[in-house]
């Protein structure tokens, strides 16, 4: 009888994964895992099935659904994905801004928190694009915020176009930080959207370093469109689930790479 239930067991755990990675576009193994109540190993085993089957497409630490190179997940399955790792990105990022500081801050559920992060700060003048960062920042005291122009594209609630570049090609500050759905040694940060890679790489370019924010599932995970090639990126603060070939990689390359480490890690 034992023997016959582990079939049945694990064709509803796998039906399980399969849910969660439709939900949320991409998942780390760590996290099914937690979901479904199973060992990562055994996780791995089901992904692989899976994969097998054409369902979902394996990504080193994760799974994600079949053809996510040209796909983008919507601003609410962003904000679920790796939420604590996003936290602590966003805790040692803030640690690379002073007050009387100038940057631009892009996009994205990290850059989110990150802004969270900055409320206190002095003097501080932040340019961006994404009306959410903006939202988090009217309630700073003493920070300055200045929003772009452009058009409004709803799954990420930032502003795009050619007003928006335009707005940015005068300007100049000390560092830019950015987010995005992949960041690979080859190509460095990317995303699936054409107009949302054209307004990060006007971003970059109004700034004098780079700052990429990236957690462990966008690591050697690769997208559709180029935003900044990894020999323009000075930093990239990431998690301690990183994959570190990946990160050695870039460090070589000459970028400076922050590893936040996770409360539930501190002490292994």
């Amino acid at each position: 009888m034992i023997g016959e239930g582990k079939p049945a067991f694990a064709a509803e755990r796998r039906e399980r994964i399969l849910e969660l990675v439709r939900v949320n576009g991409a998942m780390a193994l760590r996290d099914i895992a937690t979901q479904v109540r199973a060992s990562e190993v055994t996780v791995r085993r089901d992904v692989r099935a899976l994969e097998a089957e054409g369902l979902i497409d394996r990504r080193r630490g994760g799974a994600a659904l079949p053809g996510r190179l040209g796909q983008e997940q919507s601003y609410a399955q962003k904000t679920r994905q790796a939420a604590p790792e996003k936290l602590a990105i966003a805790r040692a990022a803030a640690r690379l801004v002073e007050d009387d500081d100038a940057i631009v801050l892009g996009p994205g559920s990290t850059t989110e928190a990150l802004a969270r992060e900055l409320v206190g700060r002095h003097g501080l003048t932040v340019v961006t694009n994404s009306l959410l960062v903006a939202q988090v920042l009217a309630a700073a005291p003493d920070v300055d915020v200045v929003m772009t122009g452009g058009s409004l594209r709803g799954p990420t609630l930032a502003l795009v176009g050619a007003a928006t570049e335009q707005a940015l090609a005068g300007l100049r500050v000390h560092r830019a930080f950015l987010s995005g759905n992949g960041l690979s040694a080859d190509r460095g940060l990317s995303t699936p959207n054409p107009a949302m890679a054209s307004v990060d790489r006007a971003l970059v370019a109004c700034a004098e370093e780079a700052v990429v924010l990236a957690d462990h599932t966008k690591i050697g995970a690769d997208t559709m469109v180029q935003t900044v090639p990894p020999e323009h990126i000075a930093h990239l603060v990431t998690d301690n689930h990183a994959d570190p070939e990946v990160l050695m990689t870039l460090e070589e390359m000459g970028t400076t790479v922050h590893v936040a480490v996770l409360e539930v890690d501190r002490g292994e």
